[in-house]
This record gives C-alpha cells, structure tokens and sequence, in this order.
C-alpha cells in the first residue's frame, strides 16, 4: 500500500464533513480511502492521447421549449389562496430582520 492518506487526514476530513467516528473506525476506514484513491490514481495510467474530447456519451439532442413566460389565468387564482396578497405577490411574515430596531 502506498499510504496515499493518512489516520489524520481521514480524520481532518471527517471533521469538515461534520462526521464523528470511532479510533477503530478511523483505523479500518483509512485503508479503504488510500485504496479508493489508488483505483483513481490508475486511471492516469491509460493512453487517452487517441481519444477525442467528450462533453457528453450519447448522440441525444436536448429539444426543448422556448423560454416564454405565460399567463394562464393561474396568478390570480393562486393569489386569492394566499394569506394576504400585495400588488400581485404573496406577502409572508419577515423571517429575519436586518433593521437597527
């Protein structure tokens, strides 16, 4: 095993990740990551110098609709559902106040 990772960067990035684990699971989960990183690292050892740039693996065309905004009567209707409604938007109770007061 080339120790790609260590015990305390598995930890560092635990700790960042907001995860808590064991000494003995740090322990077993150290050799499962510097394995999983050394699957990746030989990736790199593939010849991609023939292979021509892909964006994207099919041939699938994304068709879609212009960008049109309609009204179909719905506004109003959605409006009179609301609480309480101000020229044409839904109004809601302040969540955070950002004034001096």
């Amino acid at each position: 095993m080339a120790n790609r990772i260590d015990r305390d960067q598995v930890k560092h990035v635990a700790e960042l990740a907001k995860l808590e684990f064991t000494n003995d699971q740090l322990d077993a989960l150290t050799p499962q990551l510097d394995e999983i990183i050394g699957l990746f690292e030989s990736l790199s050892e593939v010849d991609t110098s023939n292979v021509e740039a892909t964006s994207n693996v099919t041939d699938q065309i994304n068709v879609m609709r212009e960008d049109v905004a309609d009204n179909w009567g719905q506004s109003e209707a959605l409006l009179k559902n609301a609480p309480e409604a101000q020229d044409g938007y839904i109004m809601v109770p302040t969540i955070i106040d950002e004034s001096e007061d």
